[in-house]
């Protein structure tokens, strides 16, 4: 269960979701959904196809409105306030597509970043030089971002996240497209970040091998509802999990190791 909201105001620093519902046009997304986020730590966020995954992430970043339940951060309810007070909450997010200003400089970039955070978050920011070498990026700051190969494109976004020292950072698929390498520069820099800045990383990703190299948690998502929760070891071996991604009719020979468990594509809602 998630922490509450008087456990997070006894001085549990944690971004808590709890008994969240959503649905669109009479369609369940999201069934009583409840996720805790303590700071320091990395929760993974997996589930097949149209599982809520993304409908989950964008309630707590504030694009989406829950119909039901709390989104608390700093002792706060945020469920129904708009995406700019999450952000001066210290929450900020990445998303599956990218979204930088292609025509802009990689430093530009963080930049703009910094100029669309509350003034009380802008205090609290990072050097961008320092973020930029904790992300590999130092060489690259004054490059155009389009000019930048995929892997780096995605490690810039991390960057502009950071700049405001989040205290929640939210990764929706952020290795989505990347090969093992880059994979690997994004686990490397993912992980970097959350030892510099203490903050809490929730990642939504069907990248398991990342998952199981990042996160202290998993959570896994099925038509709406959480139907696991544990260390990705503990995970990856529930037959739960494994049936919600292969289905109930392939023959238990046939079914795949618990590393094996194929990637799938989040449909957003």
């Amino acid at each position: 269960m998630a922490l509450s909201a008087a456990q997070v105001d006894d001085g549990r620093d944690a971004l808590v979701a709890d008994g969240i519902r959503k649905a669109f046009a009479g369609t369940v997304a999201l069934d009583g959904v409840s996720l805790t986020l303590p700071a320091g730590t990395t929760v993974g966020l997996i589930g097949p196809n149209g599982s809520g995954k993304t409908t989950l992430i964008n309630t707590i970043s504030g694009i989406v409105k829950p119909d039901a339940g709390t989104v608390v951060a700093g002792g706060r309810d945020l469920a129904q306030r708009p995406a700019h007070a999450r952000a001066g909450a210290g929450i900020a997010r990445t998303f599956q597509n990218i979204r930088l200003f292609r025509d802009l400089t990689v430093a530009q970039n963080c930049e703009a970043a910094l100029v669309a955070q509350p003034r009380a978050r802008r205090a609290q920011r990072l050097p961008i030089a320092e973020v930029l070498a904790l992300l590999g990026l130092t060489d690259a700051a004054h490059a155009r971002s389009s000019t930048l190969s995929y892997g780096a494109q995605r490690r810039v976004e991390l960057a502009r996240a950071a700049v405001a020292a989040p205290r929640f950072l939210l990764l929706d698929e952020p290795a989505a497209g990347m090969n093992e390498q880059e994979t690997a520069e994004l686990t490397t820099a993912i992980r970097a970040l959350r030892e510099r800045l203490g903050c809490g990383v929730l990642v939504v990703e069907h990248d398991l091998g990342l998952i199981g190299a990042l996160c202290d948690v998993v959570e896994v998502l099925d038509a709406g509802s959480c139907i696991s929760r544990g260390t990705p070891a503990q995970v990856r071996a529930d037959p739960a999990v494994i049936e919600a991604y292969i289905g109930g009719g392939v023959e238990e020979s046939r079914r795949p190791e618990p590393g094996q468990i194929e990637r799938t594509e989040e449909v957003s809602q």
